[in-house]
């Protein structure tokens, strides 16, 4: 642990530090920690905040493609009988994203092998769903994407 204030080693036990005489608020980041270290909880946390706020849309298309046929008219059999099956398809994919954005969350937080690939591939489809998904997409390549990024995770998981 470092002194956020002149950036000198602490120990645990420390509420203000020797050397400056500030208070210590808590476990500070050490210098040599890398990006994806610092990053990562948090990417795990907002890919469930994420995942929560699309469960949303995908309960309401199951919700509506019940309740619609009740409540708008369609004269045409086809139509009655296919609209509620696409909007609740377009409801159950809703919900098998937002168990992957779970899953991907969960794996990132226990440092899994599989998690760093599957994030990067989950962001890289999040770049198209403006404003708050685009902005966790590019925020989670940024950690994750590049080479060094990949060794540090790797290192992460054997340790």
């Amino acid at each position: 642990m470092f002194c956020s204030h002149c950036g000198n080693a602490l120990q645990s036990e420390y509420s203000v530090c020797p050397y400056c005489g500030s208070l210590v608020q808590g476990a500070v980041a050490s210098p040599n920690e890398g990006r994806v270290e610092r990053h990562i909880k948090i990417i795990a946390i907002l890919w469930m905040i994420m995942a929560g706020l699309w469960l949303i849309p995908g309960f309401a298309m199951l919700a509506l493609g019940i309740v619609v046929p009740f409540f708008v008219p369609m004269d045409d059999t086809l139509a009655r009988s296919l609209g509620p099956l696409v909007v609740q398809a377009v409801g159950i994919v809703l919900l098998f994203v937002d168990a992957g954005g779970i899953l991907t969350a969960w794996g990132l937080l226990r440092r899994r092998p599989w998690a760093r690939i599957v994030t990067i591939v989950l962001a890289c489809l999040a770049l198209f769903h403006p404003p708050f998904a685009t902005a966790l997409g590019v925020y989670t390549l940024w950690v994750l994407l590049p080479a060094e990024s990949a060794q540090e995770y790797e290192g992460m998981i054997e340790a």
